[in-house]
C-alpha cells in the first residue's frame, strides 16, 4: 500500500495529520483501530492524516481521549485552535476564547455579514474569494470555515449569549457566493433577528456622518459583567480590557443603534432584498 509522505513544516494542518499517524504507528494502531477508539471512519483518519480534511475541535477531543493527552499543554484540542488561529489578526484568538463565553455580544460590521450570522456556503464563498487572489491557500480555506463553524457551534449552549448585532446596510448589498447562496444568507438574517436572545438592526447608508464606527466593532459581557472590546482594520486587530476604552466604544454603539433601523424595519428590508436576489 501507497503511504503519502507529509511534510510536518509545510502547515499546521499538515503538523496535525503528521503527528496523528505517528503517534498511532507508535502504538502500533492501523487507521482503523484509531478509528474505532475515536468513532470516526477510517476513511476519516486517512483525510486528517494527509490533510485532505481539516480536523474539527470534537475530532480533535476524540484523538486526545484516544490518545490520552486530553488536558495536557500537548493536546490535539489545542494544537487544533492553533491551526484555526493560522493567519488571523492579532488579537483574535484571544477575543475567541473570551466570545465563547460571553453573555452578551454587540457586533457591529461592514460590507459583510458577520462571521457569527454567516451560512457555511456565504463563508466559503469567501474563502474561496482569498484563494483566488492567492492570500491563503485552499487548506487555509477550510480551516478558517471549520474555525468559522466552531465559533459558531460555541453559542449554541444551554444559555446562549444575547446578541445585538448592527450591520451596515452594505453586508446585505453586497452580493457574495451569487444568487442562491446571498438569499439563503439573508433568510439566515431573518432567522435570526427571530430568536428570543437575538436584536438585529440595519444601519442605514444615508445616516452618512452620524455612524459613529467606520470599522468593525465587537463588545462582549463576560459573566463577571467586565467587558472586552475588539475592533479590526485591514491589516491590524486589537483587543482590550481597558474599561475606560470598551466603555466609549459601549456609548459609541448605542448611539449607531438610535440611528440604525428598527428590527422591524431592518427585517422588512432584508426580505426586500431576498426578493431582489430572486429576480
Amino acid at each position: 500500500m501507497n503511504i503519502k509522505e507529509l511534510s510536518p513544516d509545510s502547515s499546521r494542518q499538515a503538523a496535525f495529520g503528521a503527528r496523528l499517524r505517528s503517534s498511532r504507528e507508535a502504538r502500533g494502531w492501523t487507521q482503523e483501530d484509531l478509528a474505532s477508539r475515536m468513532e470516526y471512519s477510517s476513511t476519516h483518519i486517512s483525510a486528517v492524516e494527509t490533510c485532505r480534511k481539516v480536523p474539527t475541535c470534537r475530532f480533535s477531543r476524540r484523538a486526545d481521549l484516544a490518545l490520552g493527552t486530553a488536558g495536557t499543554t500537548d493536546s490535539y484540542e489545542r494544537q487544533w485552535r492553533e491551526i484555526g488561529s493560522n493567519n488571523l489578526l492579532e488579537g483574535f484568538p484571544e477575543y475567541v476564547g473570551y466570545e465563547g463565553r460571553a453573555v452578551e455580544i454587540r457586533l457591529f460590521e461592514i460590507g459583510i455579514v458577520p462571521g457569527l450570522l454567516q451560512t457555511q456556503e456565504y463563508a466559503g464563498a469567501l474563502a474561496d474569494g482569498d484563494v483566488r487572489r492567492g492570500a491563503i491557500t485552499p487548506e487555509q480555506a477550510d480551516a478558517r470555515v471549520a474555525f468559522l463553524a466552531e465559533r459558531q457551534a460555541a453559542l449554541l449552549r444551554s444559555k446562549p449569549p444575547m446578541m445585538l448585532v448592527t450591520m451596515d446596510e452594505s453586508c446585505i448589498r453586497h452580493r457574495v457566493g451569487g444568487p442562491a447562496v446571498m438569499a439563503a444568507q439573508l433568510a439566515r438574517l431573518v432567522e435570526f433577528a427571530a430568536l428570543p436572545n437575538t436584536v438585529l438592526q440595519v444601519s442605514p447608508c444615508d445616516i452618512g456622518e452620524r455612524r459613529p464606527f467606520n470599522l468593525p466593532v465587537n463588545v462582549l459581557t463576560l459573566p463577571d459583567r467586565s467587558m472586552v472590546a475588539y475592533a479590526e482594520s485591514q491589516a491590524q486587530g486589537h483587543l482590550d480590557r481597558e474599561s475606560t476604552f470598551v466603555l466609549s466604544l459601549l456609548t459609541a454603539y448605542h448611539h449607531l443603534q438610535a440611528e440604525a433601523l428598527s428590527q422591524a424595519a431592518s427585517v422588512a428590508m432584508i426580505q426586500a432584498m431576498i426578493q431582489g436576489t430572486k429576480g
